[in-house]
Order: C-alpha cells, then sequence, then structure tokens
C-alpha cells in the first residue's frame, strides 16, 4: 500500500514539478524588483499550491504518523535516513575543503551502519562524533556560485536557484531515489516524507501565530538558516 501511495505521490510530485519549472521559466522575463526575491510572483503561486497540499495530504499524514508511531520507531527513521545521508555528507564536506568534517562524517557512516545496526542507533553521536549539514547547494556557495534569487517549487519547497541545481546533483546519488525495486524506493520515499513533515509539525503553530505573511516569513527564515549553514554558523555582516 505504501509503495502504491509513493509512486502516486511520485508521478504527481513530477508532473508538478515540471509544471511549475515551465511556469517559472516564463515569468523569468517578469521578475519582480525585489533583489532577495526577483521572482516573487511565481513564488507566492507555488506557495499556495503548496498550503493546499500540504492541508488536504501531508500535514494529516504526518499528524497520523506522530500520534501513532511510538517514540523509537520515529527515532529509528529519523536516524536511519540521517546515516544515508552521511557518505554524501562527507563527501561535499571534502569538495569543500573541510577534510576533518568529512573524516567525521565517513566515521559515523561506519559506526553507525555496524554497532548502530544499519544507522537505526546514533552510536558516533554517543561516542562523540558530531553530525555536519553539508549538500552540493552548500559546495557550489563555497566555490563561488551566486545564489541566483529565491525560488518556491512544489514538494520540494523553498530553494535558491542554486540550492535547485545542488538538490538535483543531492537526488541523483541519493541511496534512497536510487534504491530497487522501485516499490522499496517509493516505500523509502514516502516514509523519509513522512518522517520530515513530522518533524516539523511543532514549528507550524509558532509559523502561524508570528507570521503576518506565511509566505514572506518561510522565505526571509529559509535565507537567513541557509546562510548560516553555508558559513558554518559564522555568516559575515552583510555590509562586510
Amino acid at each position: 500500500m505504501t509503495s502504491v501511495f509513493g509512486g502516486l505521490a511520485w508521478s504527481i510530485c513530477r508532473r508538478l514539478t515540471v509544471g511549475a519549472a515551465a511556469l517559472f521559466l516564463s515569468s523569468v522575463l517578469l521578475a519582480d524588483e525585489n533583489p532577495r526575491d526577483p521572482y516573487e510572483g511565481f513564488n507566492r503561486a507555488m506557495f499556495a499550491v503548496n498550503e493546499v497540499i500540504d492541508k488536504v495530504a501531508a500535514k494529516p499524514v504526518a499528524q497520523i504518523y506522530d500520534a501513532v508511531a511510538p517514540l523509537p520507531v520515529k527515532v529509528g527513521a529519523e536516524n536511519f535516513f540521517g546515516n544515508v545521508n552521511d557518505l554524501w555528507i562527507g563527501v561535499n564536506d571534502a569538495l569543500q575543503g573541510k577534510f576533518a568534517d568529512a573524516g567525521i562524517d565517513l566515521s559515523r557512516l561506519l559506526v553507525n551502519s555496524t554497532v548502530g545496526i544499519f544507522g537505526l542507533f546514533d552510536v558516533a553521536s554517543e561516542l562523540g562524533l558530531e553530525k555536519h549539514e553539508e549538500d552540493f547547494g552548500q559546495t557550489l556557495a563555497v566555490w563561488g556560485v551566486s545564489d541566483g534569487g529565491f525560488l518556491f517549487w512544489p514538494f520540494i519547497g523553498p530553494r535558491t536557484l542554486r540550492d535547485t541545481a545542488g538538490w538535483m546533483v543531492d537526488s541523483y546519488v541519493d541511496p534512497v531515489w536510487r534504491a530497487r525495486p522501485v516499490a522499496t524506493r517509493n516505500t523509502l520515499v514516502t516514509l523519509r516524507f513522512i518522517d520530515v513533515r513530522a518533524s516539523l509539525l511543532p514549528a507550524d503553530k509558532v509559523v502561524e501565530e508570528a507570521a503576518l505573511d506565511k509566505y514572506a516569513y518561510i522565505r526571509d527564515a529559509f535565507l537567513q538558516r541557509r546562510r548560516n549553514q553555508i558559513f558554518d554558523g559564522r555568516p559575515p555582516r552583510l555590509d562586510d
């Protein structure tokens, strides 16, 4: 059942993303004047689409999962998917010249895949091996590629143009997306999506109460968080 649902979700996601990409390309010639959000008209339209999808499907499923799944299951799922990412995180560490961090993340993968039983238990953190958060979008930023402006995609959510290119590379090498048979891939993709959405449930109320303009709030929070990630929590002043 999960694999069927995952296949349907993937098909819908792919069609919406292709349609959104076409709409984005047509909107480039009508770019807005805001340098931080030059495609705001397109982005707000996609944000509205995502809000509908989230309200009728993603959030209710995540709420059921959060309420029904035992805590050890939720923690194990989060650890498993985190462990799957550690290899690619280590590669991006190395591509950014952070070789010590690369060694730590690859050590995490080795420890958690063995002692941690395929990543279900985060033994590496207990041993003091700190987890890092790196992806190819951050690598492109370190290499000097400009962000290209903010974008909001259906299903994918907030990105910059640079991060969209990075996300394509991340997805191509992602072991979850490359899992076979297809039914297994669909199940893993669906479970990971639900796990991630469930982890965001506590933030929903904060956003709803704090934001007069929810879209602008999420955009600004994303750009600030992304800047902190790129500079490892030590971003230079904007006027530097």
